[in-house]
């Protein structure tokens, strides 16, 4: 395959050590992961910021941190996708200083903000033009012709609700638009959820509060989630169906993986992304790199 096609992952700081690995395994083995697959960006946010949306990520985050972050992704010409997706956010919230800290620390032309709030994007666009923004799925736009304006605006991508992902009136009139378009193609929520707005308020309240508890009362809340999880929903598309997506000019696939263990996000990666005869050694590959990183974390200092 001669055309690149761009995955988007998860966990640009909780999966750091992940992330990282794959990047520098797919440049050290090229040949052991599909033809034309690249990382396109990797999404998340920093511990503690309040703009960020989706999943409530509390803790703490140097400005050291952040520009390591930053140097680690970029030097390898990966793109940070920033979650600004919390749709709480007005006037006063726009003034964070650690927020706007890490906008101007990555303000280098290569990075990227999913959004949400208007007030927050409005604010973003006018302080920040050099970043690439992107339609975040939190929008729960599900119908078809809001979702055709939404591809009239100045967005660099929209991602697709994942309810719509084998729709086929809908993805028929994408094509045009169809580089544009992400995909998210291994979503673990129950399709047609009427509680998932509900739920990313809820997120968005913690993540203002700096509290994590009480968890949200989601009727499909599971205490252990497996990847199988993904491939038996609805909404899941194949490694061999993501073929028919390409040829539709569908080139922007997301993996989910925020909130969830990092073995659900590995199975991920290995199925997606590796040739099905080199997974066994890709996955041992990455399961000794995260282990020597354990065992340094775990270290004592001297």
């Amino acid at each position: 395959m001669s055309k690149k096609i761009y995955w988007h992952l998860p966990g640009f700081c909780y999966f750091k050590t992940l992330n990282l690995t794959v990047l520098d395994l797919m440049k050290k083995y090229p040949s052991c992961f599909r033809d034309g697959y690249c990382v396109g960006s990797v999404y998340g946010t920093f511990p503690g910021a309040i703009w960020n949306g989706g999943r409530t990520v509390l803790g703490f985050t140097s400005k050291n941190d952040v520009e390591r972050t930053i140097k680690e992704y970029n030097s390898r010409n990966v793109p940070l996708r920033f979650t600004w997706t919390n749709p709480l956010i007005g006037e006063d919230q726009t003034k964070d200083t650690l927020c706007n800290l890490i906008m101007s620390l990555a303000q280098n032309g290569m990075n990227q903000v999913l959004v949400n709030s208007p007030v927050l994007e409005d604010y973003l666009r006018e302080k920040y033009p050099d970043y690439k923004y992107v339609s975040s799925t939190t929008k729960r736009i599900v119908d078809s012709d809001a979702l055709q304006n939404e591809l009239k605006k100045d967005y660099f991508m929209v991602v697709l609700d994942y309810d719509l992902n084998h729709d086929e009136e809908v993805l028929k009139s994408l094509e045009p638009e169809a580089p544009r378009v992400e995909i998210l193609v291994d979503e673990i929520c129950f399709p047609h959820c009427p509680k998932r707005l509900e739920h990313y308020r809820d997120e968005a309240e913690k993540q203002l509060q700096y509290e994590i508890a009480p968890p949200f009362d989601c009727p499909n809340r599971q205490q252990k989630k497996s990847f199988d999880d993904c491939k038996n929903r609805p909404a899941f598309i194949s490694k061999e169906d993501i073929t028919g997506y390409i040829d539709r000019g569908f080139e922007n696939f997301k993996l989910v993986g925020r909130g969830l263990p990092i073995n659900v996000v590995l199975d991920s990666y290995i199925y997606y992304l590796v040739k099905d005869e080199e997974q066994d050694f890709i996955r041992r590959e990455i399961t000794k790199a995260l282990q020597d990183a354990a065992m340094k974390k775990a270290a004592p200092r001297r």
